[in-house]
């Protein structure tokens, strides 16, 4: 598929790492294009080796492919915008929270130490070409009892993976948002203290 790149670099106030302007949560993926398996085994090996509080790695994912029975389950649970755009990714990823482990100790820093892990997969997945778009517009707890979790794992967001595809074949809402200016508040509405 030919899809027209957009500059989405985002215009920060002070410098940061190219990969990190860059990187971008599209809605728009190429249907036609199965998930390319060596990168996205980087990805998930950037989560293995992101920092956790006393290295407890709280972090679990659930990878569905598109076209296999866990995809089209995980598909199911989205809400009606998400299943218009999410659904043609490569890849749909879960994120799961470890709140104890097994043992039952308790890991007070899951939802924290599960960010890191998202984070750092995100950065390698976009460092690698393929772009990921975090959500949450999806029905947590049916994921849980379809994969039968254990109570001491906390289903929360949704990752679709996969290559970029053309913005112009989304529903007029998503490509508004596709298209539409990157923005954030100002640095100085975010550091509370900075003495």
């Amino acid at each position: 598929m030919s899809t027209t790149v957009l500059d989405r670099t985002a215009p920060t106030d002070a410098p940061v790492l190219d990969i990190l302007a860059e990187r971008w949560s599209p809605r728009a993926y190429d249907e036609s294009s199965a998930i390319d398996e060596g990168k996205l085994a980087s990805a998930l090996e950037a989560a293995r080796w992101s920092p956790s509080a006393y290295n407890n790695q709280p972090w679990r994912f659930i990878v569905a492919r598109r076209g296999s029975a866990a995809h089209a389950a995980i598909a199911d649970t989205m809400i009606d915008f998400n299943k218009t755009w999410a659904t043609k990714a490569g890849v749909l990823v879960v994120a799961v929270a470890e709140l104890e482990s097994d043992e039952g100790r308790v890991h007070p820093t899951a939802h924290y130490d599960l960010g890191q892990a998202v984070a750092h997969l995100s950065v390698q997945a976009h460092h690698d070409g393929l772009f990921v778009h975090q959500m949450t517009g999806f029905d947590a707890p049916a994921v849980h009892a379809h994969f039968d979790l254990p109570d001491r794992l906390e289903v929360l967001s949704l990752l679709a993976v996969g290559d970029l595809g053309d913005a112009a074949q989304l529903p007029e809402g998503a490509r508004e948002r596709e298209t539409a200016p990157r923005e954030r508040r100002p640095i100085a509405e975010t550091v509370l203290v900075n003495d």
